[in-house]
């Protein structure tokens, strides 16, 4: 799940997955009805990868927090995100124990949940490609420290 293409424009509802780049700032495809606009670069796009939910502990990043939810609700949609607060609040424990409740408001949890469902309903949570890609990562690196061990006994002999 590549969440570097997917954009959160402020003032627009919804999601949008980015086309292409221009001069003046980048085309975009709207998730809700799939009208494609131009962002222009005086607006303030955030890629869902920069975002994060702050946490006890440390900053959660947000594919982390799709990720818990996913699992939670097992890969279906979750609660309406115009549901009751304290039902909101008592959901996002459930899949985010340790979140900040000082610092993380309803309406942050209402976008995340909102998007969840988003992005559920259009079918681009994949979080399998992730440990596949980390698998395939792993693999190419230890060949290539076996290559480079080979290098290094030849070139001492």
């Amino acid at each position: 799940m590549d969440l570097s293409k997917i954009l959160a424009i402020s003032g627009k509802p919804g999601l949008f997955k980015m086309l292409t780049q221009t001069k003046n700032g980048l085309v975009v495809e709207s998730l809700l009805d799939g009208k494609k606009l131009t962002a222009f670069s005086h607006e303030r796009i955030s890629t869902l990868e920069e975002i994060s939910i702050y946490t006890d502990d440390e900053d959660m990043p947000l594919k982390d927090v799709l990720k818990a939810i996913f699992e939670k609700q097992e890969g279906k949609a979750a609660l309406s995100h115009k549901s009751g607060n304290e039902e909101l609040k008592a959901f996002f424990e459930k899949a985010v124990p340790n979140y900040d409740k000082e610092n993380v408001y309803v309406s942050d949890i209402k976008k995340v949940v909102n998007w969840y469902n988003l992005l559920v309903e259009k079918e681009m949570l994949n979080f399998d490609e992730d440990e596949s890609e980390k698998k395939e990562d792993g693999t190419t690196e230890e060949k290539d420290a076996g290559k480079s061990d080979e290098k290094t006994t030849q070139e001492t002999k």
